[in-house]
């Protein structure tokens, strides 16, 4: 993390704050307080804010503020933003069905590693992940923290249609297509729940500062909460302070 925070124009209505070059969580829960402190600030000619890995992109209409003004309101409201923790978060639980048709790069995975299938199983549901940003498509989540013991390189040739839900490997990330997409990720498993429902109340399901965990199913319960799911009517688990919550 840099010693002071970095104020970068881009363009004539954006701003970035760049805060480090380099991903980790001690940047993104400074990221998430930043963006909680502007949230709640209401500065003037603010339009939009965008958190990435390392840095905030602030857009606002320059013709209600200046990018000088705004970049001194900026820096006073850091001073005044705690470091540390940023505050309580989210274990989000996605139960997923691993290998067979729904994974089906799972044992290149694991031959690619030189470990058997069910320790990739094992060592993917092994951690929580946090979830960086949001971005690719609608819902999905860069995820980091996974072991390298199961990193694996992209696809030489990606796949044109990726079905929505299923979970994937490319170097020392692993992630969540939300949405039917192409992509050239390892494809080691599927949810059966929606990380992304435009018809529903809350359409996105994953948020930046949540950590995701993933919890492998049998075939049988895939398809129970499928059908659940597209009632709308299964409950995801959400773990904060250590007290499971429930999300439609």
């Amino acid at each position: 993390m840099y010693d002071n925070t970095k104020y970068l124009p881009a363009g004539d209505s954006s701003v970035f704050m760049e805060f480090g070059n380099s991903i980790s969580p001690k940047i993104n829960a400074r990221i998430r307080n930043v963006v909680k402190g502007i949230e709640t600030s209401d500065i003037k000619g603010v339009t939009e804010l965008l958190p990435t890995y390392r840095s905030i992109q602030i857009m606002y209409n320059p013709m209600e503020i200046e990018y000088d003004e705004l970049v001194g309101i900026l820096k006073e409201l850091e001073t005044s933003i705690p470091e540390g923790d940023a505050g309580d978060y989210r274990i989000v639980e996605i139960p997923t069905l691993y290998g067979g048709e729904y994974g089906p790069d799972i044992e290149f995975v694991a031959e690619h590693n030189k470990i058997s299938v069910e320790e990739v199983i094992k060592i993917h549901t092994s951690t929580d992940y946090l979830l960086y940003m949001l971005g690719f498509t609608p819902g999905f989540g860069y995820l980091g923290g996974m072991s390298e013991k199961i990193a694996t390189p992209r696809l030489k040739t990606p796949r044109t249609k990726i079905p929505a839900g299923t979970a994937g490997i490319a170097g020392t990330q692993t992630g969540i297509y939300p949405i039917d997409s192409p992509g050239g990720w390892q494809l080691i498993g599927k949810t059966p729940i929606k990380l992304y429902d435009p018809l529903g109340e809350a359409p996105i399901l994953l948020r930046a500062g949540d950590y995701v965990r993933f919890v492998n199913i049998t075939e049988e319960e895939f398809f129970e909460i499928q059908k659940l799911a597209e009632q709308r009517k299964y409950n995801v688990n959400i773990i904060i302070n250590g007290e499971v919550r429930s999300h439609e």
